[in-house]
């Protein structure tokens, strides 16, 4: 008897403790996230398609709109600029396969910028 009692609660307490892992909440992810997918999946075949010449005007559109003083990206001119450069990346990893390492890593470099580093950058290039 003492057996099945001990079975039992050791039963009970692994699937409560199962349970409880799985029970646990998943994280969402944020909004700029949520964004960045969004504006990937649109671009995603425009830009695979883009040619290098192409590239290098959207690359230069860019830092060129960043640096201006007299401008301020909205969040999604922001983001549309860094998910466009970072899915470039994918079509160079395709390009030159011996590359496919630094390709992911500046994939995930321009998927990492945050608006809000870019915001802050702005208001202390002001003072």
């Amino acid at each position: 008897m003492r057996k099945i009692i001990l079975i039992f609660s050791l039963l009970l307490y692994f699937t409560i403790s199962f349970g409880t892992l799985i029970a646990q909440e998943k994280k969402t992810g944020s909004n700029d996230d949520l964004l960045k997918d969004s504006l990937y999946a649109v671009n995603k075949v425009k830009v695979l398609n883009y040619s290098l010449k192409q590239f290098d005007q959207l690359f230069f559109e860019f830092f060129d709109k960043k640096s201006d003083s007299q401008l301020v990206l909205t969040k999604s001119e922001f983001y549309n600029y860094t998910v466009q450069i970072a899915v470039f990346s994918d079509r160079l990893a395709a390009l030159y396969p011996e590359q496919k390492q630094i390709a992911a890593e500046n994939k995930k470099k321009w998927f990492a910028e945050s608006y809000q580093d870019y915001l802050l950058s702005k208001a202390s290039a002001k003072k």
